[in-house]
């Protein structure tokens, strides 16, 4: 009973932090996800904690999701909780157009995640877990640069992800991608993502079916590189899905800018192809492993 209690505690917690995120993002961007008015604004902190709340329950009964399930869910059951059935519904409803579903998904998400990550990290600290080492600035900069590739072709992250790993490495999906019957499919993957990505009436990356993928692609790689690395995957993985959703956006005015530059969108096409591959290189590349009497000397410095 003590241990449900301090679950609940700690999901309060981080469903008070996904909250905060949730009412900032959709400030930010004027959505129609931003409360209106002080009722609707305590509906949806009191949603908030809740969701929160009984997900630390849930922990620490022992159901433990991984984020890329976690995240979504809680994000879609607090936004039913605060508004009603029919408001997370509309958030993945496929007669909307593709800035309004963005619009209604993305606070949901950034709530979910928030929550997932802030709830993960309070309950190691908590329980005493063997410390990880926390993410560099280099191992978030590694996040981001595979959120941003798989923002813009949502198979690239993990191709490069397959392509610089070992089936030997640390960390069940790093190892597992770097198998070669998964290598050569993430590979085929990516390289039919270029072409029908330049085929007409192909739908938008902003509507559900085209974002999912790629916030799931963006925290998928990144954390399979941190766990590669010997990192605590909770921020970077978060930052790979952040980033995913911006660099979607971000795509979608630059072919834009194309089209009305150029009289088609094709340039900025290929100009995403490269940078889709450059970022997906950065973010996976292997560390330099220094030789061990290297490193025996520095320490004995």
């Amino acid at each position: 009973m003590a241990s449900l209690f301090s679950g609940l505690l700690r999901g309060g917690a981080a469903g008070a932090a996904g909250t905060g995120a949730y009412l900032a993002a959709g400030y930010l961007d004027g959505s129609a996800a931003r409360p209106r008015g002080r009722t609707e604004l305590l509906t949806t902190g009191a949603a908030g904690l809740g969701v929160g709340a009984l997900a630390g329950v849930l922990r620490a009964a022992g159901i433990r999701p991984p984020g890329l399930v976690s995240g979504p869910l809680l994000g879609l059951t607090a936004v039913a909780a605060s508004a009603g059935p029919s408001a997370a519904l509309r958030a993945v409803d496929p007669r909307r157009g593709g800035r309004d579903r963005l619009a209604a998904l993305v606070p949901a998400l950034v709530y979910g995640f928030t929550t997932h990550s802030t709830l993960v990290t309070v309950s190691r600290v908590a329980e005493g877990r063997e410390d990880v080492p926390q993410a560099s600035a280099a191992a978030l900069g590694r996040a981001a640069a595979l959120g941003a590739a798989s923002g813009s072709r949502s198979a690239t992250g993990l191709a490069a992800v397959a392509l610089t790993s070992r089936p030997d490495d640390a960390g069940t999906l790093a190892s597992r991608l770097g198998g070669r019957t998964a290598t050569a499919l993430s590979s085929l993957a990516a390289a039919g993502e270029l072409v029908a990505d330049k085929l007409p009436n192909v739908p938008s990356r902003l509507a559900p079916l085209g974002l999912v993928p790629r916030v799931a692609a963006g925290a998928a790689s990144a954390v399979a590189v941190a766990r590669r690395d010997g990192h605590d995957p909770t921020l970077p993985g978060l930052v790979g899905a952040a980033v995913a959703i911006g660099t979607a956006v971000l795509g979608v005015r630059l072919r834009a800018a194309a089209q009305r530059r150029f009289g088609s969108d094709r340039p900025g096409a290929i100009a995403e192809d490269l940078l889709a591959a450059a970022l997906g290189w950065l973010g996976a590349r292997r560390r330099v492993a220094l030789p061990p009497e290297t490193t025996a000397r520095a320490l004995a410095r």
